[in-house]
């Protein structure tokens, strides 16, 4: 399916699939995915019906975060590819009417950054001012500047070595101690992120993903944050008022970055386009991000940790669509990415996320505030099967959508990887008490009954051990069968592309005396219900009349079975 790329406002609406480049398709053979591999799989992407990739960090990278620890932010990682494969596949792409989104990680670069490399060899070096270097309290300043904690566990501060091998300044790390903060009080920094945008928009590129855009700035005079009194420990969440997260200096820089995207709008691929990576709530909070002049779209994470219950699906929809309503912003649902439990995995559990009340606030967190891990038994049937009327829910709201990777194949979690292959340093930086984010970044299957199945086309087993029993969700064994979890997604892509009432807009709810049911309808004609209950429920008691234009489960029963979800055509 090819699609043309004039509409200057597809992010509206914009079907997104994200790509880990790793874990995506290896073409040389050596384990890691590459961009070849992508090239080579762009007519599966397009028949596939997706709008847009967004492509996870491609930069050279010592990878001890992922990719997330970027070197050198104008160039390709070797183990990926060259600038010139970048090129190829975004030109491959836009042939097939699909836009390219790529990372942008502006809150830290690698350690091995060059900037950073000489800023810890001589704290004399001009570079030493880009980042967020200070001298540590105590008599001996053997104490952090300040107790802010690191988000993948542990203080955020490392101190340095003088080249005298004296002990020197303390350096700020809000993640992994690989990932230097950048201080963007520096204005050479925002000068060197407006070049990197201006390289890669000259490129071709789309747009961006931000990475943890509620970040960059801080507040230096550096306060301590609270005591969470349940743990002892400093508190790591986005509180109002936290001098770490959603500070009032990221706006200035969001809209910097805004008036660069927008003094493209006369390029032939009109004007470049963000989205923003923000875990905040409530809605209100979040949606300040995508007020005019600053950010297109931004991620809904609450929908990401919503829990799978009738009442607190419809409280975060509507909580949603009333927020992004009063900036003029479309909603951006998403199910699953790099970051968290797979979305089939989680759905099978006991504990499926957060619930929420009226106007979106969470009224219990589970324990499981990001969902990365939750060690309940799965059953995996049910957690597919709702995630398959999960599908249909998202691509049925109004606005734009993201898919992980492998959700069209509804892969499960591989929760029971060995600690000698774990590789995310959520595992060191927490003394091996979580896993990490690894068991859903497994490289993907694609044919073959047993490993790599398809990932390559030799031997060399992918970079993370896939499991002996993925042979039933490889795309060609899919591909066979005509009820599978990617057919339901090829299908309902092409509904979504050809039905008017889908995309950008607004709904209205149907009111049931069901309480398990959640049912709306968008204009012209279309009806979406969801089944959250035990019991089967009749379709024509549902809707006299109506044509199934897509249904999660037998399409053919007559019934809406226990979490199924039913796109309907009304007169």
């Amino acid at each position: 399916m090819t699609r043309s790329l004039g509409d200057a406002d597809w992010w509206r609406s914009a079907v997104v699939y994200q790509i880990y480049p790793r874990s995506f398709a290896d073409a040389d053979g050596d384990g890691t995915g590459d961009l070849r591999g992508i090239i080579q799989h762009l007519p599966y992407l397009a028949e596939l019906g997706v709008d847009a990739l967004w492509i996870s960090p491609w930069y050279p990278s010592p990878l001890l975060d992922g990719g997330y620890d970027v070197a050198d932010y104008r160039d390709i990682n070797p183990d990926f590819g060259t600038l010139d494969d970048a090129r190829e596949l975004i030109d491959s792409a836009h042939r097939l009417g699909i836009r390219m989104l790529i990372d942008l990680v502006p809150n830290h670069s690698s350690w091995d950054h060059p900037w950073f490399a000489r800023a810890v060899a001589d704290p004399a070096a001009p570079e030493r001012d880009l980042y967020i270097f200070r001298d540590g309290r105590g008599p001996d300043g053997d104490e952090p500047p300040s107790n802010w904690p690191a988000v993948f566990g542990g203080s955020a501060w490392r101190r340095t070595t003088n080249p005298d091998g004296s002990p020197g300044q303390w350096y700020l790390h809000m993640f992994d101690v690989s990932q230097p903060d950048w201080d963007w009080s520096n204005p050479a920094v925002a000068e060197e992120f407006d070049s990197i945008l201006r390289f890669w928009f000259d490129l071709g590129v789309d747009g961006f993903r931000i990475d943890v855009a509620d970040s960059m700035a801080k507040d230096l005079a550096l306060p301590d944050v609270p005591i969470d009194p349940r743990t002892g420990e400093p508190i790591v969440d986005k509180f109002v008022g936290s001098p770490i997260w959603d500070h009032t200096g990221v706006d200035g820089i969001h809209r910097r970055w805004r008036a660069v995207a927008d003094s493209y709008a006369d390029d032939p691929l009109g004007a470049r386009v963000f989205v923003s990576e923000a875990y905040l709530t409530p809605s209100e909070r979040l949606v300040r991000y995508v007020e005019p002049g600053r950010l297109h779209t931004t991620f809904n994470f609450d929908a990401l940790l919503a829990e799978w219950t009738a009442q607190t699906q419809r409280n975060v929809i509507d909580a949603t669509i009333a927020a992004h309503a009063k900036v003029g912003a479309p909603c951006t649902w998403v199910l699953s990415n790099h970051d968290n439990q797979r979305v089939a995995t989680r759905y099978g559990k006991a504990t499926t996320g957060s619930s929420f009340g009226p106007g979106g606030v969470i009224t219990s967190d589970n324990g499981q505030p990001n969902m990365i891990t939750n060690d309940e038994p799965t059953d995996i049937a049910l957690g597919r099967r709702r995630a398959r009327a999960a599908a249909l829910l998202e691509l049925a709201l109004p606005g734009g959508a993201y898919i992980y990777q492998g959700d069209e194949l509804g892969l499960p979690e591989v929760e029971d990887l060995p600690i000698e292959v774990l590789q995310d340093p959520i595992w060191e930086r927490s003394g091996h008490t979580q896993k990490g984010r690894d068991g859903c970044r497994v490289p993907l299957p694609w044919s073959g009954t047993s490993a790599p199945y398809g990932f390559n086309s030799g031997s060399e087993q992918p970079w993370l051990p896939q499991p002996d029993d993925w042979a039933e969700y490889t795309v060609a064994a899919q591909e066979r069968a005509p009820r599978s979890h990617l057919q339901l997604y090829r299908a309902a892509l092409a509904e979504r592309h050809r039905n008017p009432a889908l995309g950008d807009g607004d709904l209205t709810w149907d009111e049931l005396d069901n309480r398990d049911l959640l049912s709306f309808s968008r204009t012209p004609g279309f009806r979406c219900v969801i089944n959250f209950g035990t019991e089967s429920v009749s379709l024509e008691s549902l809707s006299p009349g109506a044509t199934v234009l897509l249904h999660s489960g037998d399409p053919d029963s007559g019934v809406l079975g226990a979490d199924e979800a039913v796109w309907l055509s009304v007169g």
